[in-house]
């Protein structure tokens, strides 16, 4: 293709020409002939467009900013994308998008079809691992390690991988993390390649908390253990042979005593810092050096940076920008949107505190994400009962269970898609010993931006499988305060309530919430001249929000003549067995609606409509979501993708009574009624 059409082609930058420098990187070996002094200029000029780009999108702008020379630096040094770099989450991985030849796509981040907010393999060759929940990049990188050392043992041409995997602070906290440096130190040769770059930037969403955190403090604070170990390298170097692993001893056992051993060393990591994060001439002189060793081992460079760092309204916020919406670049003031109602987490947040003024069993659990799960007003109000546990959900649900066991009330409210990670907890801790630990189970559903990999799809079916377990999903704010009222006084075994994101109807909230009858639904719209199946037509009984778009698709039903019954079941575990009967035995088509995957609630309600006979006699039709990953868009969007909208449920409502209307045309001004 000709190179000026190509070019028109591409999407427009707006800022070319603003930046030298990155204007001539399209590519990282771009870098790889700059001077230290250039690379600084780099730098300088994609932080910018960094700030620039997220201030149109929104995003994960504060850990992008805190690792610019990092990512300038690794790109520089190393030869990507041979060599391997894994960004442990991925919300960091901004700079990294626009230095890998994204930077004509850096603008359609997070936009409906656009870039993802993390780490992907199928959008480049620079992402060898996708990423998007925390703590995965090491056992990852080891593994690509030993394959490399394999694949050079059979094929002696074959060069060996660096691989490089860029973890923070909060991240490293988490067992798993562990686990693969444990592992690393006995995989042989195959682990030699390995760099573990601990990002340390004091915070991941909220300040670190436990030993972790305290070690590497005082790590940092250690310069009489720096200025050491340098010139115990400086003097080894001049060494003989002998005298040199002599020496090489003598550091050791010096470090020793100036910090009783580092954990990663015993781990069997050869450990290199701190460095300064910011300071590219260190970091590129550094990572050469480690690139060209021979016989270390797997390496751990610890470096200190700072999230937010080069943007002075990220550097002075709590969060440093962790997430941001739209704002201007100038001031940093966010683009707020029309004040709305309260979300849910807000709602369940507000309505626990309320509660724990007159319960003081109630204590709070959270992994890493106060203000997320809205515990941060909790924490506030009660401190001592309030326990953030870091990345570390398996931990944090067990943990839970343990306070159950002596009589406490523990909510655990984890992101449906991170409790994913504790499941064996949830089923062997608390289920299996019916333990009365109440799961605040947050983001449940579809999530817009963040796409596929943050959506709460799975929890209806992973946890409703589980015996004795019991499961709530309110439709509205109001009966989620009821459901925390509920679960605060169910002590006979664990109990789930799971919640959308965003914010809830705007409807007017009660001073308390309500203890509800475990397992029971309500009809909320009653069909007109109810008559049997032949003459009465439709159902829908909703779990969750979708009740909105049930009701909805109720009156574009009612247009044609064909008013349905609309039920809340409020239960997806113990279902209202009476209340599928009833609907069952007196409508031609009973359809179920929830924001879940197959296998969950539908499946439920199925099995007990098969052994009662029930299912032989009425249409059953169950949406759930489909069998496929959403991308990331804009909520409604996702629902209209996933046919989860009032629109489809009118249509599978018509399709299953064999009437010849679609919601994709206009509404009839004649009512057409149920085929016979």
């Amino acid at each position: 293709m000709d190179a000026n059409i190509m070019d028109q082609t591409r999407p427009a930058i707006p800022t070319l020409g603003r930046y030298p420098q990155l204007d001539r990187v399209r590519a990282p070996h771009d870098l790889r002939n700059l001077s230290v002094e250039q690379l600084r200029q780099l730098a300088d000029e994609l932080r910018s467009e960094t700030i620039d780009a997220v201030s149109t999108t929104g995003g994960h702008l504060g850990a992008s900013l805190g690792v610019v020379e990092l990512t300038v630096a690794l790109h520089a040094v190393f030869d990507t994308p041979d060599d391997r770099v894994i960004w442990d989450v991925g919300h960091q991985a901004y700079p990294h998008k626009i230095l890998t030849g994204r930077r004509e796509r850096i603008r359609t981040l997070r936009q409906p079809g656009g870039l993802s907010g993390f780490t992907r393999r199928s959008e480049s060759e620079y992402d060898p691992f996708g990423a998007a929940h925390s703590s995965t990049s090491i056992s990852a990188g080891l593994g690509m390690a030993v394959a490399h050392h394999l694949r050079a043992e059979e094929d002696p041409s074959y060069r060996e991988r660096n691989v490089i995997a860029v973890i923070g602070d909060g991240s490293i906290s988490a067992g798993m993390a562990y686990e693969a440096m444990n592992n690393a130190s006995h995989c042989g040769p195959g682990a030699e390649r390995l760099i573990v770059v601990l990002n340390d930037n004091e915070m991941s969403i909220a300040p670190p908390v436990g030993a972790m955190s305290s070690y590497l403090s005082r790590l940092m604070s250690s310069r009489k253990f720096l200025s050491l170990r340098e010139l115990a390298a400086k003097m080894a170097k001049r060494l003989p042979g002998r005298l040199e692993r002599t020496a090489k001893k003598a550091d050791e056992y010096a470090r020793g005593i100036m910090t009783g051993g580092t954990l990663f060393e015993e781990l069997g990591f050869y450990y290199v810092g701190p460095v300064d994060g910011h300071d590219m001439n260190q970091l590129v002189h550094i990572l050469r050096n480690l690139r060209d060793a021979e016989d270390v081992g797997p390496v751990l460079l610890h470096v200190i940076t700072e999230k937010g760092h080069g943007y002075k309204p990220a550097e002075s916020a709590g969060d440093k920008y962790h997430a941001v919406s739209k704002f201007n670049v100038v001031t940093g003031e966010q683009k707020k949107g029309p004040s709305g109602p309260p979300s849910y987490t807000s709602v369940f947040a507000k309505e626990l505190v309320r509660q724990a003024a007159t319960d003081d069993k109630i204590v709070t659990i959270t992994a890493a994400m106060p203000s997320g799960t809205g515990l941060d007003k909790f924490a506030k109000a009660y401190p001592d009962r309030f326990f953030d546990v870091g990345i570390a959900e398996q931990h944090a649900v067990t943990f839970a269970a343990g306070m159950a066991t002596e009589g406490l009330r523990p909510f655990c409210a984890i992101y449906s898609s991170f409790l994913q990670r504790a499941y064996d907890q949830v089923m062997h801790d608390v289920v299996l010993q019916k333990l009365p630990v109440r799961f605040a189970i947050d983001r449940a559903g579809l999530v817009g931006a963040d796409g596929a990999t943050h959506a709460g799809s799975f929890d209806i079916a992973y946890l409703g499988c589980l015996p004795g377990i019991t499961l709530m999903a309110p439709s509205t704010e109001v009966e989620l305060m009821h459901m925390t009222a509920t679960a605060i006084a169910f002590d006979e075994g664990p109990i789930g309530l799971r919640y959308p994101r965003g914010a809830g109807l705007g409807l007017a909230l009660p001073a308390a919430g309500e203890v509800l009858e475990i397992g029971r639904g309500r009809i909320v719209r009653e069909m007109a001249r109810q008559s049997g199946p032949e003459q009465g037509g439709i159902a829908i009984l909703s779990l969750g929000p979708r009740l909105e778009h049930a009701l909805k698709a109720a009156d574009m039903l009612a247009a044609h003549g064909l008013s349905p019954t609309v039920a809340d079941a409020r239960f997806a575990k113990p279902i209202d067995t009476a209340l599928v009967e009833q609907l069952a035995r007196n409508h031609a088509v009973l359809i179920t609606i929830e924001e879940g995957s197959v296998g969950g609630f539908a499946s439920f309600v199925m099995t007990h409509l098969a052994r009662t006979g029930l299912l032989d006699r009425v249409r059953f039709r169950p949406m759930t979501l489909p069998d496929r990953f959403i991308d990331h868009n804009t909520q409604d969007a996702q629902y209209i993708e996933a046919g989860l909208d009032a629109a489809a449920i009118t249509n599978t409502a018509l399709e299953a009574l064999g009437v010849g209307i679609s919601m994709t045309q206009p509404l009839l001004k004649t009512a057409n009624g149920p085929k016979s």
